[in-house]
């Protein structure tokens, strides 16, 4: 079993309705608790570098498009409260 499914499954289990990225499979992370109104949910982790190299590797961005089409359409595009989050890890 790959990371990405182990935490897959583990969210589908902890959260059913958690959300999760297409195609960036290999940047998720983990999971993460957030808070909302009626408490607290878990939803996907993904790191926000590595999900910029896949757009760098993949489609053949440059680094600096690769990041506004990232924050654009991937960390900007909120789809309720079990939207996936997005962290820095490390320096950049």
């Amino acid at each position: 079993m790959s990371n990405f499914e182990f935490i897959r499954d583990r969210l589908a289990e902890l959260n059913p309705d958690a959300l999760l990225a297409d195609g960036f499979e290999d940047a998720l992370i983990g999971y993460v608790q957030r808070f909302c109104s009626t408490g607290h949910i878990l939803v996907a982790l993904y790191d926000r570098t590595a999900c910029i190299r896949i757009l760098v590797e993949r489609d053949g961005m440059s680094w600096e498009g690769a990041e506004e089409c990232f924050e654009c359409n991937t960390a900007g595009a909120y789809v309720g409260e079990h939207t996936p989050a997005f962290a820095t890890i490390g320096p950049e």
